[in-house]
């Protein structure tokens, strides 16, 4: 199935599970830490420099955002982890994102983003370790490939996939190495489905 980048929109931003876009669309969601990268690699995807909003500020996506690429959807969940918000903000985060993770029947796949010049976290760790025992298929993204030697790719993704025992591949959203891959692993999860 060969998407068409260039048909591709903003749906609609969410908290609550009622304002979810009612559709029948698959959809992939992307799940990591603030500031790791989520926007920017749905804009180098598209091709397309503003799409999806990128800040500099860990934290900024504080709702569920809903884009349509062709005929499927891809959701930018809020970043775990560090994040120069409220408490009480991050507190509802959680909830936010467990029920679109666990009650969205679209959903067919998750893509989540680590930043390859760091070692897995501990909540990289306890969200591989959630995704494993829920059986969603799941992929790792090893972003910011364009800060690391290619030496590095190899030894990196290795401990990774170690840690958290889920495949895992490098993503540049800069130079775009991995996007093809990254497009590949997109597809396959559309036509496995859930």
């Amino acid at each position: 199935m060969g998407l068409n980048l260039h048909d591709s929109e903003f749906l609609l931003s969410a908290v609550k599970t009622k304002h979810y876009p009612n559709h029948i669309l698959p959809e992939i969601a992307l799940v990591g830490r603030s500031n790791v990268g989520k926007s920017s690699l749905i804009n180098a995807l598209l091709n397309r420099r503003n799409f999806a909003r990128v800040s500099g500020q860990p934290g900024r996506t504080q709702t569920i955002n809903f884009y349509r690429v062709d005929s499927i959807g891809i959701v930018d969940l809020p970043g775990y982890g560090f994040a120069r918000v409220p408490e009480s903000v991050r507190q509802q985060w959680r909830p936010m994102i467990e029920d679109y993770l666990t009650k969205r029947n679209n959903l067919v796949g998750i893509l989540q983003l680590i930043d390859i010049r760091h070692k897995p976290t501990a909540d990289d760790q306890m969200m591989a370790k959630w995704l494993l025992e829920t059986g969603i298929p799941a992929f790792v993204i090893a972003t910011k490939a364009d800060k690391v030697s290619r030496g590095q790719y190899k030894p990196r993704l290795e401990q990774t996939m170690s840690t958290l025992k889920l495949p895992a591949m490098v993503f540049s959203a800069q130079t775009k190495i991995g996007k093809d891959q990254l497009l590949g692993i997109i597809n396959e999860f559309i036509e496995t489905g859930r």
